[in-house]
């Protein structure tokens, strides 16, 4: 089968097309053809050196396509079976093994390509919004790249559960994708020296409840200071390049301040993950959560997709087609 290759840290021209053997399930596991795979930040971080990987390495987090063989102890999906999956790597393949409990039937009305560009970002609007800081009618959310892949499907759910979102984006374009999206108020980069300020206009001065940061080292400053006392900082992203080490007592003086930076690994354990995948497909087939088709590139175009990912000139998601 072809897969995308890494086999050793830099740019996007570090990725390599190769043939290699395809995948036969474990015990527990199934095998999926690839329709779709999608592209997300993680797999930068990892192309990288930021998170560390076993080089050589197939990246890719999640997919979505048939499951062409199913291992011993499987019993929840059988040969021919559409599927969408969340893994540790392999997705930038023709054919991905997983855990079958990291994977979930794909319903008949969503698209594979929506799927494959769409499941590992839902899942993290999930965890963000109802494990993390649930948010509740009513609470200030300070929202980054809310016109990106996460941004559009956290926005809309925070919306959804009645948050006031306060959008921060990078242009007038991504502003008003925003506003149609739920958002309350957008803020764009580009034409504010002071986020924090901006965000002080728009709350009256009192700050929001939490903020949702993937930008990560260029806005971690300005997120702490928009936060009101008591307020929740939720580090999820380096697009920018990793946060700063902070003493607690920094916090402290901030207003009291919590600071969480989570994975989603943590959290979609084998006992939540069905329950984070219905709560989404559930918002995604009402209609409550409206997710665009992707972008898509041939799979021996996944240097040019993450290029296009890392220009931060995208709205909404990147797929794979192998």
């Amino acid at each position: 089968m072809r897969a995308i290759v890494l086999a050793a840290h830099g740019g996007p021209d570090a990725l390599r097309l190769e043939e290699r053997p395809a995948p036969s399930p474990s015990e527990g596991e199934i095998v999926v053809e690839n329709q779709f795979c999608g592209v997300n930040f993680i797999d930068l971080y990892q192309r990288k050196g930021l998170y560390p990987v076993a080089l050589p390495v197939v990246l890719g987090c999640e997919g979505a396509g048939r499951v062409v063989a199913v291992g011993a102890g499987v019993s929840g999906f059988r040969v021919g079976d559409r599927a969408v999956y969340l893994s540790t790597g392999g997705g930038y393949a023709e054919q991905t093994a997983v855990a079958a409990w990291r994977a979930a039937p794909l319903p008949a009305a969503i698209g594979a390509d929506i799927a494959a560009a769409s499941f590992l970002k839902g899942l993290t609007a999930e965890m963000l919004l109802r494990q993390v800081y649930p948010v509740a009618r009513g609470a200030k959310a300070l929202v980054y790249a809310a016109a990106g892949g996460v941004g559009t499907i956290l926005t809309q759910w925070a919306a959804l559960l009645g948050a006031e979102v306060i959008a921060v984006v990078g242009n007038d374009e991504k502003a008003a994708a925003a506003r149609r999206l739920g958002a309350a108020h957008a803020i764009v980069r580009t034409k504010t020296e002071s986020i924090s300020a901006a965000v002080r206009d728009v709350t009256g001065g009192a700050g929001v409840d939490v903020v949702y940061d993937s930008v990560g080292a260029a806005t971690f400053a300005d997120s702490l200071d928009s936060l009101a006392p008591r307020g929740m900082m939720v580090s999820y992203g380096n697009a920018s390049g990793p946060v700063p080490s902070i003493a607690p007592l920094e916090l402290g003086r901030r207003g009291s301040l919590f600071l969480t930076r989570p994975s989603l690994f943590h959290y979609a354990t084998p006992e939540r993950f069905a329950g984070m995948a219905s709560a989404l497909f559930d918002l995604m087939e009402s209609g409550r959560i409206r997710v665009d088709p992707p972008a898509t590139f041939r799979l021996d175009e996944a240097g040019a997709a993450q290029a296009k990912l890392e220009s931060a000139s995208t709205m909404g998601s990147l797929a794979l087609k192998p």
